[in-house]
C-alpha cells in the first residue's frame, strides 16, 4: 500500500483474504464471474470519468462505486441480505483502515510542514543551489525513493512530497505532470524495496519466505528499473515544457531558509520508523517536532495549527478569546481551522471511496469471482513455467486494476501466486518478488489507484495558496510513472527469458538472507 503501514508482527491476512478457502456464500445470476460486476462497472466509470472526460473528481468516483454496488445487487440470486452484509464486512477490513489512518496522519504532518514554510525553504535551497527545473523531477524521484524506503510508506511519501516538493518544483519551473510522476515513482521504489513496507511483508509471508531474503533477492530488479527511470526523468525533463508557460510564482511567495529546519522533523519520522516503530507513532513524533519547531522559530502560530473559529457575538466565545486557539469571527465564518484540521479534511472523499472499493472486492471474493478467474488462469494459461510466471505478472495487474489499495490486491491474489508457483517448483523469493513488484508499481499508475488519488487529494489543498497550476489530472500522469512501468517491464522480461529465475531447490532461505 504502499501503503504499507501495519505492524510487521500482525496477521497480514487479517480480514481481507479470509474466505478464499470458504465456499462462495453469495450466488449470482451468470455464475461466479458475475460477482465482478460491481468492480467492473466501477472501472468503466473511472475510465470514462478520468480517462475520457479528464475529470479528476474523487467524489465522482465515490458516486460511481455506489451505483456499481447497487447494480450488482440485481444480479444476486435469492435474498439480498448476504450481499448487503458483505458490503459492511468489506468496509470494516483492517487493510483499508490501515491505509486510511496513515493518510490522515501523513496529511496532518504535511500540512504542518507547509504552514511552517518548508516549501519556501526548499524553494530557497533550489534557488541557491541553482537546481534547474529540467533536473528537478529526476532529483525528486531519488529523494522520494529514499524517503519511502526509509519509512516504508508509499502513500505517506506521496502525501509529503506532493504537499512539499511538488509546489516548490512547479514554482521553479519543473513540468507538473512529470514531477507528479517522479513522486509516484519514488513511492513505487520504496514500497517495493522497504523491509518495513506492508507490500514487502505481505509478499514474503504469503509465499513462506523470510523478509530479509526477499529484499536481498529483489534488489537487482529494483535497481535496473530505477536506473532506467532516473535516465528517463532526465531526458523527459529537458524534452517536456516547463511550468513557466503554465503559471507564475505568487507575488506573496518568497524563499525562506528557516523552513529547512523542518528537515529535522522529517528525520525524526525516518529514524523512528527505521527503528521499528509503527508508522503512526513515527509520524506522530514528526508532527509534534514540527509543531515545536513552528512555534519556537515563529514559523506559525498556535491558531495556524489549530483554531476554533467561534461567533464574535457569542458571550462564551468572548470570554475564552484569550486562548491562543480560539478566534472570534462573523457567524457565517465559524468552524474549525488550522494545519491539523486542513491536513485531514482533504482525504475524506478518498476514504469513502476506499471503503466502498474494498467492499466490492469482498463481494467478488464471497461470490467466487476471484477464485474462478485464478482457476481459469491456472488451468488454461499457466501451462509451463514461462507462462506460469507471465500469468503471475498479468494476474497481479488485473487484481490491481480492480482493487485500488495495492496491499489489499496483493493479499487477495497471494494464495493463487503461491499455488501457481508451487506447481512449477518456483522459489518463494521469486514468487514474492513478482507479487510485490507489480502490486507496488500498478498501485501508483492506474488513474483510480489509491497512490494516485491520494496525491491528487493533497494537490487540492495547494490551489488556494499557489494557484490552479498545482492540479494534475490523474489520467495525464499515467505515462510518466517511469519506475512503475519499468519495474513491470523488468518482471515481464524476467518471466519470458528466465532472468533471475530460481527453483525451490536452488538455495535455502538462510542462504538468501545472508546475501
Amino acid at each position: 500500500m504502499a501503503s504499507n503501514e501495519t505492524d510487521p508482527d500482525s496477521d497480514v491476512s487479517d480480514g481481507f483474504a479470509g474466505g478464499h478457502g470458504d465456499e462462495p456464500n453469495i450466488e449470482f445470476y451468470g455464475g461466479r464471474m458475475a460477482s465482478a460486476i460491481p468492480l467492473g462497472l466501477f472501472i468503466v466509470w473511472a475510465i470514462f470519468q478520468s480517462g475520457i472526460l479528464q475529470i479528476g473528481d474523487t467524489t465522482g468516483l465515490v458516486a460511481g462505486m455506489l451505483v456499481a454496488l447497487i447494480v450488482g445487487m440485481f444480479f444476486v440470486k435469492g435474498s439480498w441480505t448476504g450481499y448487503a452484509n458483505t458490503i459492511f464486512e468489506g468496509m470494516t477490513q483492517r487493510v483499508a483502515a490501515t491505509a486510511i489512518v496513515a493518510w490522515l496522519w501523513a496529511g496532518m504532518f504535511s500540512q504542518v510542514l507547509q504552514d511552517g514554510a518548508f516549501v519556501q525553504g526548499l524553494f530557497w535551497a533550489a534557488d541557491v543551489l541553482q537546481v534547474s527545473p529540467e533536473l528537478f523531477p529526476a532529483i525528486t524521484f531519488i529523494l522520494a525513493g529514499l524517503l519511502a524506503t526509509g519509512i516504508g510508506t508509499g502513500y505517506g511519501t506521496v502525501i509529503l512530497f506532493v504537499g512539499l516538493f511538488f509546489p516548490a518544483g512547479v514554482l521553479i519551473g519543473a513540468n507538473p505532470t512529470l514531477l507528479f510522476g517522479a513522486i509516484l515513482s519514488g513511492a513505487v521504489f520504496g514500497d517495493n524495496l522497504a523491509p518495513v513496507s506492508d507490500t514487502t511483508i505481505v509478499s514474503a509471508v504469503t509465499q513462506n519466505s523470510d523478509i530479509g531474503g526477499v529484499v536481498a533477492s529483489r534488489f537487482k530488479y529494483a535497481i535496473i528499473a530505477a536506473v532506467l527511470a532516473f535516465s528517463a526523468y532526465i531526458i523527459a525533463g529537458f524534452a517536456l515544457p516547463t511550468s513557466a508557460s503554465i503559471g507564475s510564482i505568487p507575488e506573496s511567495f518568497s524563499g525562506n531558509p528557516f523552513g529547512l529546519i523542518h528537515l529535522l522533523s522529517i528525520a525524526v519520522v525516518i529514524v523512528t520508523a527505521v527503528r521499528g516503530r509503527h508508522i503512526v507513532e513515527a509520524i506522530s513524533w514528526g508532527i509534534l517536532t514540527a509543531i515545536v519547531v513552528n512555534l519556537a522559530f515563529g514559523l506559525s502560530t498556535v491558531a495556524d495549527i489549530l483554531a476554533f473559529q467561534a461567533p464574535a457575538e457569542l458571550a462564551t466565545a468572548q470570554t475564552l478569546s484569550w486562548l491562543p486557539f480560539v478566534t472570534l469571527v462573523p457567524m457565517e465564518e465559524t468552524g474549525v481551522a488550522g494545519s491539523l484540521y486542513q491536513g485531514a479534511l482533504g482525504f475524506f472523499p478518498l476514504i469513502v471511496l476506499t471503503l466502498l472499493i474494498v467492499a466490492g472486492a469482498r463481494i467478488m471474493i464471497r461470490g467466487g469471482g476471484f477464485e474462478a478467474m485464478q482457476d481459469w488462469l491456472l488451468e488454461t494459461v499457466a501451462t509451463n513455467v514461462t507462462r506460469a510466471e507471465t500469468t503471475m505478472v498479468v494476474g497481479t495487474g488485473l487484481m490491481n486494476a480492480m482493487i485500488t489499495i495495492n496491499t489489499a490486491a496483493e493479499i487477495a491474489i497471494a494464495p493463487y501466486i503461491a499455488r501457481i508457483g508451487e506447481r512449477y517448483n518456483i522459489n518463494g523469493y521469486r514468487r514474492a518478488n513478482i507479487l510485490d513488484a507489480n502490486t507496488s508499481a500498478l498501485g501508483y499508475i492506474f488513474p483510480w489507484a489509491g497512490g494516485v488519488l491520494v496525491g491528487y487529494a493533497e494537490m487540492g489543498g495547494l490551489v488556494a495558496t499557489y494557484g490552479q497550476q498545482m492540479m494534475v489530472r490523474p489520467a495525464t500522469v499515467v505515462p510518466f510513472v517511469f519506475h512503475g512501468w519499468f519495474l513491470v517491464g523488468v518482471f515481464l522480461f524476467a518471466a519470458l527469458t528466465g532472468f533471475g529465475r530460481e527453483y525451490i531447490t536452488d538455495r535455502t532461505s538462510g542462504e538468501v538472507a545472508r546475501v
